[in-house]
């Protein structure tokens, strides 16, 4: 028997798996308060909002090759972002580049861009693009296959969750791009099926995040591995003491690109809701029913809690689907397809959602469980507010 859209289940039994009592016995996680952080967000003035978008270059003004500017005003492109604009220019003079930029800020085109070039210049060329998430590599995969329309330059996705078989094949076909996950970098390594020996250029894509996520030994060792001359490209929102690490093994005099002039976008409200733990549930529910939620990302901490929040919503007739690493990753590719089709309006994630990912026109973010630190707060709001539109954050606090 199905419920009728936006009816409650009956019973608090359904509810006691979201309080405080769902994970006991598990390692107490420190979680970030947003309170007194977004009390303290400064304004910007009107001069410095201007400065900041200064753009000095058209993509026509780039010497690349007509056939990737054919492509780049296909897909839409007429005006370089700021890290587009800074980052290009260097990256095509064959320079290494440190990208310091915040997630949504194009990014992926700064480097796509004059690498793809630079392959259209010589075909001998390969390229290893590392990525912190499967989500983040079939993203830049997919832009990869925008911009080398008509090129014949051909890429091979390397990630966990699908069939290494495959993916061996495909790169015994020689491909001059590479992106791929560092786990499953390491297994292609032990089945000998790459030699990074041969790459002279390579990506290191949302660094910090891949610190964050543990990291930091197969990214050591992956650069370890690299010739010792290659372009080198070093993209992170923020660089701390780990990343400095790998940024100084892996970098060698290079230009530094810095487009991070605040943490959060001014398009985004942001507000904090007071709320019990054995009601959160019904909180979310009362907000999920109201006209303007249009299109919401879900937050959680652990992949179960995500899971049981998903089947509850659905439950209650709700449009929503989940995506955690206990998810098959083609499960996770077709609930992402879904909730950009808008086939379904609510998606639940860990935090495997809140960097990189490309998706368009989400109206609210909601931070059911708290992030565990700044950075992961910056970056899951940071899903909304996108492309000049107006979004909104709200984060439920006990």
């Amino acid at each position: 028997m199905y419920r009728k859209f936006g009816q409650r289940s009956q019973g608090r039994q359904n509810f006691n798996r979201f309080n405080g009592n769902q994970n006991r016995g598990a390692r107490p996680v420190k979680a970030f308060n947003p309170i007194e952080f977004i009390n303290n967000i400064p304004e910007v003035k009107k001069e410095e909002k201007e400065q900041e978008n200064i753009i000095t270059h058209s993509f026509s003004d780039f010497q690349i090759a007509p056939e990737l500017k054919r492509n780049i005003l296909e897909k839409g492109y007429t005006k370089p972002t700021p890290i587009q604009d800074r980052a290009i220019e260097p990256i095509l003079e064959g320079k290494d580049l440190v990208g310091i930029a915040n997630t949504g800020t194009g990014k992926t085109a700064a480097f796509l861009i004059p690498l793809i070039n630079k392959v259209l210049k010589d075909r001998r060329q390969k390229v290893l693009i590392l990525t912190p998430t499967r989500e983040l590599a079939t993203q830049i995969k997919s832009e990869f296959l925008d911009f080398s329309r008509f090129l014949n330059i051909f890429a091979c996705l390397c990630i966990g969750g699908e069939d290494i078989r495959r993916q061996i094949r495909d790169l015994s076909r020689n491909p001059n791009f590479i992106v791929a996950t560092p786990g499953r970098v390491q297994d292609l390594i032990g089945s000998r099926a790459i030699n990074l020996s041969s790459f002279s250029s390579v990506v290191l894509d949302e660094a910090d995040r891949m610190v964050d996520i543990g990291f930091i030994k197969d990214i050591k060792y992956i650069v370890s591995l690299l010739p010792k001359t290659r372009q080198s490209l070093f993209f992170s929102a923020t660089i701390d003491n780990e990343v400095q690490q790998i940024l100084q093994s892996f970098v060698q005099d290079p230009v530094t690109v810095s487009v991070k002039t605040r943490d959060t976008s001014q398009n985004i409200t942001q507000k904090v809701i007071l709320v019990e733990k054995t009601k959160k549930v019904e909180v979310l529910h009362d907000l999920l029913i109201k006209e303007d939620f249009v299109k919401v990302l879900v937050f959680g901490r652990t992949k179960h809690g995500v899971q049981r929040l998903s089947d509850e919503l659905a439950a209650r007739g709700f449009k929503a689907g989940a995506i955690h690493g206990d998810k098959r990753q083609s499960q996770r590719n077709r609930t992402l397809e879904l909730f950009k089709k808008d086939e379904i309006n609510i998606l639940i994630a860990t935090d495997v959602a809140s960097r990189g990912l490309d998706i368009p026109n989400v109206s609210h973010v909601i931070n059911f469980d708290l992030p565990e630190s700044r950075d992961a707060y910056i970056h899951r709001i940071g899903r909304t507010g996108r492309a000049d539109k107006k979004g909104i954050a709200l984060t439920f606090v006990n």
